[in-house]
């Protein structure tokens, strides 16, 4: 059971530093799109790296945060950073907001799955752990916009994006209802979460927009 129990936690940690890094790359190639100098790329990546598992902890009541636990995922959103930095200017790459989608649509993935499974661990309400996903996967991304003046993508975008994260979210505690373990609960939310944001995001789905 020891075993079982420290494969599972790993598992979640790659799964939790795989979105540190998804979004930290999305924060620096949307601070590239906006012009922001070295320090602003870091800015935008470390908050949306960090967003929404940072309110995740606070809302779970977890000290020390996760990013003060594992110190080394502030290297590693560091070293990703600079290397976004060197490829973009050496491959005159220029991000659009197309390119940036898709490791958003990873990062919300990942994230809305950890975000799940530490609620479920600390025995929370279905619906809470599931809106626990939800801001875990959303909110780092919603920083990121902010910071770079503009309205956030979760908001704007018209096709579905915390949706997924919601409907990722339900399909773990669903998963963990007829008796399956975390890990396959854990990465059925992940593809879930993922590969819808990813066919809406090819298929243009829409959510209808406020009309006057």
């Amino acid at each position: 059971m020891n075993a079982i129990t420290n494969w599972s936690e790993w598992l979640r940690f790659g799964v939790e530093a795989l979105a540190t890094g998804a979004f930290a790359l999305s924060g620096a190639m949307e601070a590239a799109r906006k012009r922001l100098d070295a320090v602003g790329v870091c800015v935008v990546a470390f908050l949306a790296a960090f967003g929404g598992g940072t309110l995740r902890d606070l809302l779970l009541d977890q000290r020390p945060f996760f990013w003060v636990r594992h110190v080394e995922l502030l290297w590693a959103v560091l070293a990703v950073c600079l290397l976004a930095m060197l490829f973009m200017r050496r491959r005159h790459f220029d991000p659009t907001e197309r390119a940036i989608q898709w490791p958003d649509a990873l990062g919300l993935g990942l994230f809305a799955a950890v975000g799940v499974a530490q609620a479920m661990q600390s025995e929370l309400p279905a619906l809470v752990a599931v809106l626990m996903g939800v801001i875990t996967g959303v909110f780092g991304g919603v920083l990121r916009d902010i910071v770079c003046n503009e309205i956030p993508t979760a908001f704007r975008d018209h096709r579905p994006y915390a949706v997924c994260a919601f409907a990722g979210g339900w399909v773990y505690v669903g998963l963990l209802h007829i008796g399956q373990p975390g890990p396959p609960a854990l990465l059925a939310c992940v593809v879930v979460t993922a590969g819808l944001r990813g066919l809406a995001l090819w298929r243009n789905w829409q959510i209808p927009a406020w009309r006057h």
